[in-house]
């Protein structure tokens, strides 16, 4: 039985689709919805006037129509999810689903996704500011001259400047002077590559892709690739400047990588993907993507396609794109002039009647309809680019001169034409130039520039035997040089670990490469040796000089320390790997101790023998997973003042105190000959690190009231109600290495120590007993609360009200955005800590291209885009959000920037489930204008709060609120920044007590502390909640 086919759009890309599907005997009939004038009435094609932005009632259309098959046209609508919802209502439509279709609604979902798999494309960064962009404009090293508005709608809108003055002018009138409207509110600015750019189509059912030939298009006005760029003016297939092996590494290495990606990340992609491919002297880049045929590629394609193009639709529908692999024309070339109104692609008129069309028929050529209209039973204008002219014939040239017969025989006023069309693939031809292609594929790049830029003088740490400056690209040590007679090496290699996170995150790098030193250096000491050198490897995905020159240069004073010379190093450069702002450190040190005087000789321990504690500096290098889920549990941010009592600095440089390396320190004591055996603390914390250096006949008992405990270990205890095993098996607890001596011995070996470090007598070698610890910690627990101070015992107490219980999962969060001024990066943040209660599982826009939504996407959350304009009432609107949310089974909501009004029916629905915050301190300042309503009034504190979305507008069961203090010299601008700086701080915390259970929405609309907490009074609570905000 044939089918009933609806081709959604009204361009000259729609008219070849249905074209082409109207050859096919499976195709009874194929309406164009809305059309043109060249697909009205046309034989089996004709116009329908369905409304296709509502996918409820297109759905319904279609099942009043028999229609058997949707094929979509424009990229707004798959954008807008209508694959999806046409085929969750039972009808058959050929297209990407809105997730797989970022790769062309979304920029910056394409530019992360190509970057995570490691796929060549320009270097761009997207901006909303018009300085920040001009500067990066004029600082970059590369030229940075297209400039893009990126608003879906204006695609097209592209310039290519010819030097940086016109490009930061077009900056300017997009960002500032809104030439191109809301589609200009940000821009992406990318690097113009030099090369043949070619248009590389495929079909694919997810799994398999079947390669096009490929195009050439040519997107400039005027002949010549002058004037400015446009939708493109002509095309010609196949494409000869390419050979068949580089054929085959882009369908390897591109098309199907990229196919292979989504599927892997859940976006499996169903349909035709056009992949913008530019072919540098150096390999091939994608510029960007089509989610469906381009325009005019559609056009000079189709012609040549062999199969059944219905057949070959629902085969890849089916996934079943193997068993029906399209076959194209060989010997035949297809060339498309697109002839377009006078003024385009700036204002042109409409209403011009087109003759010549019967005629240019007559001529053999085809012509399809995009910018005209019926009026009166003439065809006239209606549109810039008015009609498609294509010729198929058996050679470039041939097919040239036949299409612009075609053009010839057509008229209409103002009609403008490229005569070029296919000018550089004839000169390739006359020409017979070979191109030749490097195969390369660079994952990761080493160069001395890179060095150079960022890292001090090799063989720093000033000590006999280094000679790195003779080595070349390799580092020599000269072991003689150094004294020793009979040397046993000893090596340690170490990386850091979590704490390098913590690092990166407080934008702190001066002090992580004296962890990495002091971990190796300290493990060769228990060896008794010597360190002599350290080489250590730096990775990034982009490098920043500055981080990477605190961090080597923290590993070189470090070295200093230590004593030893800093003699290798890597620097490396791997795009794709890290995020931006991310690196990872690994270190390697190299020992020498003389044969005889090797450390380890466990039969030495005994009964009787004394342990001395060495001060640690602080929490050191281990433990810091627990850091971690304590601190996001105590609601606090690294950024946060120190808690009571531990100091006056921020909480985060406090955790991030470098190791202490105790190498110049002990090396002496350790030579003395009264030693015994030497042990840092180090991961499992001290049960774990002392019985490395205990025979296993002998235990050890350690006295905690002997030592001085650093207060951070009593607020760590507190805020993570840790048990004393748990304290002493995850840290150092203040002693950061042990010695062990002869009881005689003891207090000299203390004398000798306590010149260098402070140093305590904490314990004694006993007998072990069968099945007992090897460590015992005494008093660890008292003397922890010892340096309890007030501030952390209220603390306590209310948290002991606060306990929730564990989550078997994560709670579902959506994040709905508008692009601009929200707390999206403080929340990805949060959902990353272990210890959070909720996933970010979607973020949702309304608004393409913006930058979150690429924040969003490097952090490997999927985003959608509902573009608000495409609807015709706010509930449509609502109802499409709600069947993304569904789709991804949500469960909270969180507003963060979002500038649309949601419905009542939405709020309802997710009533309790919707988190806003607002950036005042409710109910005492409602509406816009918060900030200059608090000046105004001379109002001492404002704030900001999250609250539970209600239907009343700026009202809501009040969850959370972050105080912040009004100066005297304050300006909006001011105030505005220390507030969005209290709201990254509130929105997570607030999330997690919704997350976690611990506040809920009443049915009376109030707030709900868990019942745990309601003997809390309402002071205890905000007292709890002003702490949780001011730490």
């Amino acid at each position: 039985m044939a089918d009933r086919v609806l081709v959604i759009g009204s361009g000259g890309r729609e008219h070849a689709l249905a074209w082409k599907l109207a050859q096919s005997p499976h195709v009874k009939q194929v309406l164009v919805a809305p059309g043109n004038a060249g697909t009205a009435d046309n034989g089996k094609i004709s116009n329908s006037a369905v409304l296709v932005s509502n996918h409820t009632i297109l759905a319904q259309f279609c099942k009043d129509h028999n229609i058997g098959l949707v094929v979509v046209g424009p990229e707004a609508l798959l954008g807008a999810g209508i694959v999806d919802d046409l085929m969750s209502a039972g009808v058959r439509c050929f297209g990407p689903s809105a997730k797989a279709a970022q790769l062309e609604t979304n920029t910056s979902f394409a530019k992360a996704f190509l970057d995570c798999h490691r796929i060549p494309t320009a270097r761009w960064k997207a901006f909303a500011n018009p300085q920040e962009a001009c500067s990066y404009i004029t600082s970059t090293d590369f030229p940075a001259l297209v400039i893009k508005a990126s608003g879906q709608a204006a695609r097209k809108e592209i310039i290519v400047a010819a030097s940086k003055e016109e490009a930061c002018r077009a900056v300017q009138e997009i960002l500032q002077d809104k030439v191109f409207g809301e589609a200009g509110e940000t821009v992406v600015i990318e690097e113009l590559l030099e090369g043949e750019e070619l248009s590389c189509l495929c079909f694919t059912d997810g799994v398999t892709v079947a390669p096009m030939p490929l195009v050439q298009a040519h997107k400039r006005l005027m002949d010549g690739d002058q004037g400015p760029n446009t939708g493109g003016m002509g095309a010609y297939c196949p494409a000869p400047q390419i050979p068949e092996a580089l054929l085959e590494k882009i369908k390897d290495s591109i098309l199907q990588h990229i196919v292979d990606g989504l599927r892997q990340e859940g976006a499996t992609y169903v349909g035709v993907l056009q992949t913008g491919l530019m072919r540098t002297k150096d390999d091939v880049k994608i510029l960007n993507f089509n989610c469906h045929f381009g325009d005019p590629q559609c056009q000079v394609i189709l012609p040549l396609l062999k199969n059944d193009f219905y057949e070959v639709i629902q085969a890849t529908i089916d996934g079943k794109l193997c068993s029906c692999m399209p076959a194209w024309s060989e010997n035949r070339t297809a060339v498309s002039v697109v002839m377009a109104s006078e003024g385009y692609p700036g204002d042109y008129a409409k209403g011009m009647e087109v003759t010549g069309l019967l005629q240019a028929k007559e001529l053999g050529v085809k012509v399809f309809h995009a910018g005209t209209t019926l009026q009166d039973d003439k065809v006239v204008t209606d549109g810039g680019r008015v009609l498609t002219v294509t010729a198929i014939k058996e050679d470039l040239m041939s097919a040239l001169e036949e299409a612009s017969k075609g053009v010839a025989a057509i008229r209409f006023k103002g009609a403008i034409y490229r005569k070029d069309i296919g000018y550089r693939a004839i000169a390739f031809l006359q020409q017979s130039v070979g191109l030749i292609h490097g195969d390369v594929s660079v994952d990761a790049i080493t160069s001395s520039a890179l060095i150079d830029q960022s890292e001090p003088p090799t063989a720093t740490g000033g000590r006999s035997g280094s000679h790195g400056e003779l080595a070349g690209s390799t580092d020599l040590f000269d072991l003689k040089a150094s004294g020793y007679d009979d040397p046993i090496l000893v090596s340690r290699t170490k990386g850091i670990g979590t704490k390098l996170q913590i690092a990166q995150m407080c934008k702190k790098h001066d002090t992580i490469g004296q962890d990495l030193v002091a971990m190796c250096v300290n493990d060769i000491l228990a060896q008794g040796a010597e360190p002599l050198f350290f080489l250590n490897y730096f990775a990034c995905g982009k490098l920043d000089a500055e981080v990477s020159q605190a961090v080597i240069a923290g590993i070189a004073e470090a070295c200093k320390k230590a004593g030893c010379a800093l003699l290798g190093r890597e620097t490396v450069e791997m795009p794709g790997m890290y995020s931006p702002g991310e690196y990872d450190l690994a270190g390697f040190a190299v020992g020498a101790v003389e044969r005889g005087q090797m450390f380890l000789q466990l039969a030495r321990v005994a009964e009787g023998d004394v342990i001395i504690g060495l001060a640690s500096s602080g929490i050191h290098s281990h433990g810091f997973s627990l850091v971690r889920k304590i601190l996001l549990m105590s609601s606090l941010h690294y950024l946060s003042p120190v808690p009571g009592g531990c100091g006056d600095q921020p909480l985060g440089e406090l955790l991030l105190t470098p190791t202490k390396i105790y190498s110049k320190a002990l090396l002496p004591v350790l030579r003395s000959g009264h030693v015994k055996s030497f042990a840092p603390i180090t991961g499992g914390g001290l049960l774990e690190s002392i019985p490395r250096i205990l025979p296993e006949s002998c235990s050890v008992i350690l006295d905690a009231y002997n030592w001085r405990i650093p207060e951070i270990f009593s607020w760590l205890q507190t805020k993570g109600n840790l048990s004393e095993e748990e304290m002493a098996r995850t840290f150092n607890c203040g002693i950061g290495a042990v010695l062990m001596a002869d009881q005689e011995l003891a207090q000299q070996v203390l004398k000798d120590v306590q010149r260098h470090e402070e140093a305590w007598l904490i314990g004694n070698i006993v007998p072990s007993h069968t099945g007992s610890s090897h460590v015992k910690v005494k008093n660890l627990l008292k003397a922890l609360q010892l340096n309890r101070s007030q501030f952390l015992q209220n603390a306590a107490d209310v948290d002991s009200h606060l306990h929730v219980e564990p989550q078997k999962s994560k709670v579902k969060v959506a994040v709905l955005i508008s692009g601009t001024g929200t707390n999206l990066a403080a929340l990805i943040a949060y959902a990353k800590e272990p210890a959070s209660c909720a996933q970010i599982v979607l973020v949702i826009s309304n608004k393409s291209g913006v930058e979150e939504l690429r924040n969003a996407a490097r952090a490997g959350i999927p985003t959608r885009v509902v573009d608000h304009k495409l609807y015709g009432s706010r509930s449509e609107f609502d109802c499409t959000i709600d069947r993304v949310l569904e789709e991804f089974s949500v469960e909270l909501i969180c507003l963060a920037g979002f500038m649309r009004i949601l419905s009542s029916a939405f709020i309802r629905k997710w009533n309790g489930k919707i988190l806003n915050i607002c950036p005042s301190l409710l109910p005492s300042v409602k509406g816009g204008n918060a900030h200059k309503q608090v000046l105004q009034a001379g109002v001492k504190v404002t704030g900001c709060t999250v609250h539970f979305v209600l239907e009343e507008a700026n009202t809501g069961a009040i969850i959370l609120q972050e105080p912040v203090s009004v100066n005297t010299d304050d300006t909006e601008e001011t105030l505005l920044e220390r507030v969005k700086e209290a709201e990254c701080r509130a929105f997570p915390i607030a999330l997690q007590l919704v997350a976690s259970g611990v506040v809920r929405l009443e049915a009376d609309g109030k707030t709900c502390w868990k019942q745990a907490t309601q003997s809390l009074t309402h002071h205890e609570k905000q007292d709890w909640v002003s702490s949780t905000t001011k730490l």
